[in-house]
């Protein structure tokens, strides 16, 4: 397999086309939704440390299992167990996406825009995999930000209930994209999940972005090995020359 028979670039969200900024202002005020959706008087910070530290026992369920819960379930069954469910399940989505503001604004990597404009440009099809709680966020995003019209496949493990590393959300993004799985490219920033996911699912290219204090600490294996390692977004148009040539 070489970098001429990639049709298909999908890439990945989180410390790849996104990164989280923190900004006080920002959390702070989704800090304050959030107590003020479940109607409680308890101190913002306070209640959001809790529900970090439920959210611990949620992610090591979802690792497990390899799942992603309906934005209901996360909420009754592990963030606020002790609240009404018939009053949380219907604002789940609303909670979840004032969560993740809590936690920083996330805004586009340097260069991503025009990484994203360039390789559709050289002809290449382009999606999104990514693992992450909330069904409101990406699609909100990727409107407001004009991005849209550049992904044709996009996957999230919140809205088809299956994380990565399994290979079933690899194969279903590649499947809405119309491109053999073998066609396609996968970007991430985790050795691991990024890598062992992408190659049980018989991608044909592995990139992954980290940095180079990162790159020194890892345990490259057989296992999680990359087939290339950048360190910044716009190495991407160094990989994958105009479609044709």
């Amino acid at each position: 397999m070489t970098v001429q028979d990639i049709h298909a670039v999908f890439i990945d969200l989180g410390n790849t086309l996104r990164v989280l900024m923190k900004d006080e202002a920002h959390m702070a005020q989704a800090r304050g939704e959030i107590v003020r959706l479940l109607g409680t008087d308890e101190d913002p910070v306070e209640f959001v440390k809790k529900l970090d530290e439920r959210y611990k026992a949620y992610r090591k369920w979802a690792f497990e299992n390899l799942s992603e819960a309906p934005e209901a379930d996360l909420w009754t069954r592990w963030l606020v167990p002790e609240f009404p469910a018939s009053r949380v399940a219907p604002i789940g989505a609303e909670l979840t996406y004032q969560y993740r503001q809590s936690m920083g604004r996330r805004v586009v990597v340097d260069g991503g825009r025009e990484v994203v404009e360039e390789l559709q440009k050289r002809g290449y099809t382009l999606g999104i995999i990514s693992n992450l709680i909330g069904t409101r966020e990406i699609p909100e995003w990727l409107v407001s930000e004009n991005f849209a019209p550049y992904f044709k496949s996009v996957v999230l493990s919140s809205v088809l209930g299956i994380r990565k590393p399994s290979p079933e959300i690899y194969l279903e993004a590649a499947r809405r994209a119309g491109v053999e799985p073998f066609r396609c490219a996968y970007v991430g920033d985790n050795l691991k999940r990024d890598v062992t996911g992408t190659r049980a699912s018989g991608f044909g290219m592995i990139i992954i972005m980290i940095s180079p204090e990162e790159l020194a600490e890892a345990e490259i294996t057989d296992e999680n090995r990359p087939d290339v390692i950048i360190h910044q977004f716009r190495q991407l148009l160094d990989i994958f020359p105009a479609k044709g040539k």
